[in-house]
């Protein structure tokens, strides 16, 4: 089983994108959890969202305390929120940022994991026109996990976004394009 925790803030579809990782490998035939940690949610107010994938039926009905992944999706995070706490060193942590590997490993509480960090804004800028980074967020952990092929996840998000956008097709491409280029983007620290 993996287990992925996503720190994001209201608004940036950090509950939106465990959900559609979740949708993605229950159409790959895993067993799938996805979902959000209910607080006093407000635009912009740090929320946790949470995802489990498994070959096996999963009888955990929790929260997730030490995730094998920790995705960042605002770096702003790191300096409020201890977005490690838990998380297992055999595993990883990918962050949203353009900041050098020296501060993202001064803010990480001697994490001695692996780091990876790409630049959502940059990618959803280029492709979207606005800021939405959970779409490369999303292509992100899907890379560094593995929890599915680059070809299974861009088919399957393809279907998803015709449904999920059917009133705003213009959108799909976009989408579409930074999904591909968050998939070749993402980089080890």
């Amino acid at each position: 089983m993996i287990e992925i925790r996503w720190h994001g803030r209201g608004g940036q579809g950090a509950k939106t994108a465990s959900l559609l990782l979740a949708d993605a490998a229950f159409n790959t035939g895993k067993y799938i959890q996805g979902f959000p940690e209910y607080g006093p949610e407000r635009m912009g107010a740090p929320i946790t969202a949470y995802n489990r994938i498994s070959t096996e039926p999963i009888t955990i009905h929790s929260n997730i305390y030490e995730p094998d992944y920790v995705v960042v999706v605002d770096d702003t995070l790191l300096d409020s929120v201890d977005v490690t706490a838990g998380l297992k060193k055999e595993g990883a942590i990918v962050i949203n940022t353009t900041k050098d590997a020296d501060y993202i490993k001064s803010k990480l509480k001697n994490y001695e994991g692996e780091i990876y960090t790409v630049d959502a804004r940059k990618i959803s800028l280029e492709t979207l026109g606005k800021y939405f980074p959970n779409t490369p967020m999303l292509a992100a952990i899907v890379k560094v996990s593995k929890i599915m092929t680059d070809e299974e996840l861009i088919n399957d998000m393809e279907g998803s976004f015709k449904h999920k956008f059917a009133k705003k097709p213009e959108v799909i491409e976009g989408n579409m394009n930074a999904l591909k280029m968050a998939l070749s983007e993402v980089k080890k620290v």
